[in-house]
Formats: C-alpha cells, structure tokens, sequence
C-alpha cells in the first residue's frame, strides 16, 4: 500500500481512519515529512475568522432559559455544532425548532459580522500567493447570506464556501475538510485547516490536514493536544510565516 504522503483524497475517504497528524503529536513526535508548497487554506468562520461567539453565546442563552432550563451551560455546550444537531440534542419539538429558526435568522441577519485582527491581510497575502482560500463552516447558507451582505467584498476572499448543506455529516467528522481539499484537486498534505472549537480542531486532525487551533474560543492549555499548532490570534500572519512554521514540522 501507498504510504499516507502519496496518497490521494479518495484513497483517504475511502479509508476514514487516516489520522497521521493527530497520532505523531499523542506521541510527541512533531518531526513530520516534508510537504509540497501549500495549496489550499480551510478557514472555519465563526470563532475563528469572524467575531460572533459572543453573540452567539447571547442568543442560545436567552433560548435555553426559556426552553430549556433544565440544561446548565447549554449555550456553552453547542459551540461548533451543526443546528441540526442542537435541535436533535436539545429541542426536539417541532414548535420550539420553528420558533427558535425564526428568532435565529432573525438575529443572524442583524449580528455584527467583524474580523478578527489580522485575518483580513492574512487572506489577502495568501492570495497574491496563489493560495486557495476556503470558508468551511457548519452555518447554512441563510447565515452566510446575511454574512455576504454584510461584507460585500466576502465571496472575492474565498474561492470556495461550503456551508453544512454541503456535506452530510457536521464536524467532528472530517468530511468537510476532507472536500474543502478535494473541490481543490489538492493533496490532504497541501492543506491547512484553521479552526477555534473543540468539534472544529478534531474534524481537522481527523482528515489528516495540518491544523491550527485559534485560542478566541478556549487558552492554548485547553487546545494545545487537540491540534497541529496553536495560534495566539492572525496578527503578523502571512504566507511567508505559515511556510516558516510548517518548514519547522518536516524533516
């Protein structure tokens, strides 16, 4: 069989346990092989490129206190997770579902939608570097409307977005990165994913593409055996220094 390094994207989906990355930091090992020059960019939006968590966080708390109470933290506890997954989990009601969609959307298409120190210029240096950039989140495309009308010049960051319609199942499962790098026609080894939440950080070492964890959402402490690198924020980020980094993880 073809080691990890040459293998193609459907070899890896064909066998859903690849995880070379997550395996090499449990053992403490961050010697890894070198890669080819980086291809593709795998942004997460929410917590990671984008301000909203703790409007978020607002949101989901006034929900659970009126629906359900009987949850402690519950605001806390869906970071990262699909909508469809916070209905299944914690409101099953059809009613509660279509008034919550409402408030929801409601409350989406008013949110402030404001990057993150640094991630603007670190996006805009990735593509004079012909590095491909793509959003790959668990919101749906209602959401990323609201986002586009908000920042108009969005879709010109981005060669791809792919929102939770895209793939069936939601992060923690590595699908949505595994095809952020297929609809690329790139290696898993010419990708970085960069990501924020605890669901986030394990999709992307999941699909064996190098991962970064953002400490907006949790302390380096938290996220430091959950991912490839911690990044402090995107300030002083560039092609240049994300080439540094990665040269410093090959042989």
């Amino acid at each position: 069989m073809a080691t990890f390094w040459t293998k193609r994207n459907e070899d890896v989906e064909d066998e859903k346990t690849v995880s070379p990355w997550s395996k090499q930091v449990a053992n403490g090992d961050k010697n890894f092989p070198k890669r080819r020059r980086i291809k593709a960019a795998l942004f997460d939006l929410d917590g990671t490129l984008v301000d909203t968590e703790d409007q978020y966080t607002v949101f989901w708390g006034s929900m659970a206190r009126k629906y359900r109470p009987d949850v402690p933290r519950l605001e806390y506890l869906i970071k990262g997770t699909t909508l469809t997954q916070i209905f299944d989990t914690y409101f099953p009601d059809p009613q509660w579902q279509a008034e919550i969609t409402e408030g929801l959307n409601q409350w989406e298409a008013e949110m402030r939608y404001d990057f993150y120190p640094g991630a603007l210029s670190f996006l805009e240096d990735l593509k004079r570097n012909d590095v491909m950039c793509a959003v790959v989140t668990s919101s749906n495309i209602p959401k990323i409307n609201s986002v586009r009308k908000q920042i108009t010049h969005f879709d010109s960051l981005f060669d791809k977005v792919l929102t939770a319609e895209d793939f069936s199942a939601s992060k923690p499962a590595p699908d949505c990165y595994l095809l952020g790098a297929k609809v690329f026609n790139a290696d898993i080894d010419e990708c970085v994913v960069f990501e924020d939440a605890y669901t986030g950080l394990q999709a992307g070492m999941s699909s064996g593409i190098f991962t970064f964890g953002l400490t907006t959402g949790h302390t380096r402490e938290e996220i430091t055996n959950k991912c490839n690198y911690v990044l402090e924020g995107f300030e002083g980020m560039s092609f240049g220094k994300l080439t540094e980094i990665l040269d410093k993880f090959s042989f």
